[in-house]
C-alpha cells in the first residue's frame, strides 16, 4: 500500500468563505479561531474574504468589534498586528434565512468580491447553524443560483454541513437526498472533526505503515476492542437540544462510529479519500444488528442524578445520557470479536480512547493492551508484561509510550477545524463522511432507538466512575 501522501498547497485561486451562523457559539469558538490560525500559517489563499450571513443587525463597525470581542484567542497568542489584518477580510450580510430575496442579495455582495479579485472566485458555504435550518438554507442557496460554479475548472462551490446528519434513518435519507439533488457528491462535505484529531489519522499510520501490528489485526490475535468516550461535564446549556437528542445521538452515531471505523477498517491499497472512506463503510455496513429481540443482552442505558431538573430538560425525561454497547462486525477479519462502544456525560473524568485487548492463550489477565488516546494527552501506549528482577519468575506490566507532547518543540499540533477548512479548500474528503458511511450508521443506530424502551433506563451519581446492571 502507497502510504505517502504528498505535501499539498491551498489553492491559488481566490475564495471566498460564507458562513451561515456567524454569530454563533461553533463558529466564534472553532471556526473563526481556525480561520485566523491558518491565515497567520498562511494556508489560505492569499487572496480571500469571509462573508458571514445572520439574522442580527450589526453597523460594519459594530459587527467588527463583535467578531473582535467574540473571538476565541489566548492573550499573546497573535500578534495584534495579524489579527486586524485577518479582520479586515470579515465582511457581514443580514438576513432571514428563509427569505429567499436576502440570498439574492448574498449572491450580489459575493459578486462585488469577484470583481475585486479580478476572476471568479471559490464559494465554500459552511452552515454553522440548528440541523433544522438546513432545508431551507439548502433549498435558498440552490434557487438563488449561488451553488451553480461561475467558470471552469475554477470557481468551484462547495458545502460544509455539521453533525447531526439527520435525526434517524428516515431523515438521513432525506437530508442526504437533498443534498444529492443539489450537489455533486466531491462538493459535499459532511464535517465530524473527531475524523481530524491527529490521534485519529494516526491510526492509520500506525497500523499501516508499521508492518508489527496489522498482521495481528484480526479475531486470531485479538480478544476485545473498547472505545470510550466519557466526559465530566454535564449539559452545559444544551438542556433542550440534547434532551431531544440523547447521548446515543449526540455521538454514538458519529464519532464513536467513525473511532471503530478506522480501528476496523481494511488496508486501503492507496491512502485517499476514495479508498479510505470506502473501507470505512463497509465496517459500518456490516455491523451484526441490534434489536428489539436482542438489545436487553447487549446494551446498557443510564441517566444521571438531576438531569431532569436541568434547564429545558423535561420532568419526565427517559433521554439516555450514557450508553454501552456490545456489538460485533460480521466480517471474517472480525468472527465474533466484541466492540465495546461507550459514552456519557457527568462521569468521573473526561477522556476519549480506543483499547485493543491481545489475546493471551494462557490467561486473560496478562494481556498485552494497545491504547489510542484521542484527548486528552494525545498519544500511544502499549502494555506489555516483563520479569521482576529477583530469582522467582514473575512478571509485572509495564508500557512503552508515545506522547504527542513529543511534537511540540517542533510544531503545534493544528486544531482538528483547521485541518477540516483546510482540506475543504484543498478538495481533500478524507477526513469526511460519506453518504454511504453516513446511512450505515444510522442504519444500526436507528433500530437502537426505537427500542430503548426494551432497556432499564439506569440512574447515576454524578462522577461515577461506571454504569452498570444491578
Amino acid at each position: 500500500m502507497h502510504m505517502i501522501k504528498e505535501t499539498v498547497q491551498t489553492t491559488a485561486t481566490p475564495t471566498i468563505f460564507t458562513i451561515f451562523g456567524i454569530t454563533g457559539d461553533l463558529t466564534q469558538r472553532k471556526l473563526l479561531p481556525a480561520l485566523l490560525s491558518l491565515y497567520v500559517k498562511k494556508l489560505l489563499p492569499s487572496r480571500f474574504a469571509i462573508v458571514g450571513f445572520g439574522r442580527r443587525q450589526f453597523a460594519k463597525a459594530d459587527f467588527r468589534q463583535f467578531i473582535r470581542d467574540e473571538i476565541n484567542i489566548k492573550p499573546g497568542q497573535y500578534k495584534e498586528e495579524d489579527v486586524k489584518h485577518f479582520l479586515d477580510h470579515i465582511s457581514y450580510e443580514q438576513g432571514l434565512f428563509d427569505n429567499l430575496n436576502a440570498y439574492k442579495e448574498l449572491a450580489e455582495r459575493l459578486k462585488e468580491h469577484d470583481v475585486r479579485f479580478g476572476k471568479c472566485s471559490n464559494k465554500l458555504f459552511h452552515l454553522s447553524v440548528p440541523p433544522s435550518l438546513y432545508k431551507g438554507i439548502l433549498t435558498n442557496l440552490s434557487e438563488s443560483g449561488l451553488t451553480i460554479p461561475c467558470g471552469g475548472n475554477e470557481g468551484w462551490t462547495r458545502v460544509l454541513v455539521e453533525k447531526p446528519f439527520g435525526n434517524d434513518i428516515d431523515t438521513a435519507v432525506e437530508l442526504d437526498t437533498l443534498l444529492g439533488s443539489l450537489f455533486q457528491e466531491e462538493q459535499i462535505f459532511r464535517i465530524d472533526h473527531y475524523l481530524a484529531k491527529e490521534t485519529m489519522q494516526n491510526i492509520l499510520a500506525f497500523r499501516f505503515a508499521n508492518s508489527l501490528f496489522e498482521p495481528l489485526w484480526s479475531f486470531t490475535h485479538i480478544d476485545r476492542v473498547e472505545i470510550k468516550l466519557l466526559e465530566k461535564i454535564g449539559l452545559e446549556g444544551r438542556g433542550a437540544f440534547y434532551d431531544s437528542v440523547g447521548a446515543l445521538r449526540d455521538v454514538g452515531q458519529n464519532h464513536i462510529l467513525q473511532m471503530l471505523a478506522i480501528i476496523a477498517m481494511d488496508q486501503p491499497f492507496y491512502l485517499d479519500a476514495e479508498s479510505i472512506r470506502k473501507e470505512r463503510a463497509k465496517v459500518l455496513t456490516n455491523l451484526a444488528p441490534i434489536n428489539y429481540r436482542n438489545i436487553a443482552h447487549y446494551a446498557v442505558r443510564g441517566q444521571y442524578e438531576g438531569y431532569r431538573a436541568e434547564d429545558g430538560v423535561s420532568p419526565g425525561s427517559q433521554t439516555e445520557t450514557y450508553f454501552k454497547i456490545e456489538t460485533y462486525i460480521d466480517t471474517p477479519r472480525w468472527k465474533d470479536v466484541p466492540f465495546i462502544i461507550e459514552s456519557g456525560k457527568a462521569l468521573a473524568k473526561s477522556e476519549a480512547l480506543i483499547n485493543v485487548y491481545f489475546r493471551n492463550p494462557d490467561e486473560d489477565e496478562n494481556q498485552n493492551v494497545l491504547t489510542f488516546r484521542i484527548q486528552p494527552q494525545e498519544g500511544i501506549e502499549l502494555r506489555f508484561w516483563v520479569k521482576t528482577p529477583g530469582f522467582g519468575m514473575l512478571i509485572e506490566p509495564k508500557t512503552l509510550r508515545f506522547n504527542y507532547e513529543e511534537f511540540q518543540a517542533v510544531a503545534v499540533i493544528p486544531d482538528a477545524y483547521e485541518k477540516v477548512i483546510f482540506d475543504a479548500v484543498i478538495g481533500d474528503q478524507t477526513l469526511f463522511t460519506s453518504t454511504e458511511e453516513v446511512l450505515a450508521a444510522w442504519q444500526f443506530i436507528t433500530p437502537i432507538i426505537d427500542a430503548w424502551d426494551k432497556v432499564p433506563l439506569l440512574s447515576y451519581k454524578k462522577g461515577s466512575a461506571e454504569v452498570a446492571k444491578e
